[in-house]
């Protein structure tokens, strides 16, 4: 394992990496049926057999969409793919982290090695990208814009700072990952409800069969938007890019 250096920040604007998904329960639609007909002759009335009332099928329809998240307004619509590598829980708050795939850099990264003055991400380098879902087990919480924030890292990363990466939105959609999350709003309060869950995504350089550790950190916000800290937690979960 190298020694700890810091990196060189490179002449690049760092855009956050994001994605969320969808998926609702359909609403039971129930249909009036009209009253029955009464007969005016008593003895037709009473040779008719009553009909018998029957209670619709339940619909569990919306328990199924329960179970696998509902997503907030303010996030884009999800799909899980490729391989679980991580799960632990933050709170309430559960994190779910899939490898989703590798792709060729098509731009340098934000940093360069010191040493080398080479950037730790040239184009042409593999990088893998991982999906984060992020779904809530709790009571109803409002974060910030940063929502849960992700620190990953390669067990012999040898940098003070964190993962370099890349951005490329045509990389992301091809992969089905979308970096617009969260929607602006005002001011900057993003709740997220009990069982409702979004997606976020981001890319590193691809080392297979690499120990990692993933630190996630939720700092919720008030009604302004104000950050909590003294409300703030932490949590780890490690696994292995494959």
């Amino acid at each position: 394992m190298r020694p700890v250096r810091t990196l060189t920040a490179a002449a690049a604007t760092a855009l956050t990496l994001g994605l969320a998904a969808c998926s609702s329960g359909a609403e039971d639609t129930v249909t009036e049926e009209p009253p029955a007909t009464v007969s005016a002759d008593p003895a037709e009335e009473e040779t008719e057999p009553a009909e018998e009332e029957t209670e619709p099928a339940e619909d569990d329809t919306e328990g199924d969409a329960a179970s696998s998240g509902e997503t907030p307004e303010w996030a884009d619509p999800y799909e899980v793919t490729g391989e679980q590598i991580s799960t632990f829980d933050v709170g309430d708050v559960r994190v779910d982290v899939y490898q989703v795939g590798t792709e060729e850099a098509t731009d340098t990264g934000f940093f360069v090695d010191p040493e080398s003055n080479e950037p730790v991400i040239d184009v042409g380098d593999e990088i893998v990208y991982v999906n984060y879902v992020v779904t809530n087990e709790g009571d109803p919480v409002d974060l910030g814009s940063s929502l849960v924030s992700f620190d990953t890292r390669y067990d012999d990363w040898p940098y003070m700072q964190g993962m370099d990466g890349v951005t490329d939105s045509e990389q992301m959609e091809s992969l089905g990952l979308a970096d617009d999350v969260p929607h602006y709003a005002e001011p900057s309060v993003y709740t997220l409800g009990t069982d409702q869950s979004y997606a976020t995504a981001e890319n590193f350089l691809y080392q297979s069969g690499s120990p990692l550790t993933i630190q996630a950190t939720i700092t919720p916000v008030d009604a302004e938007g104000e950050l909590l800290h003294d409300e703030r937690m932490e949590a780890e979960g490690t696994g292995t890019i494959s």
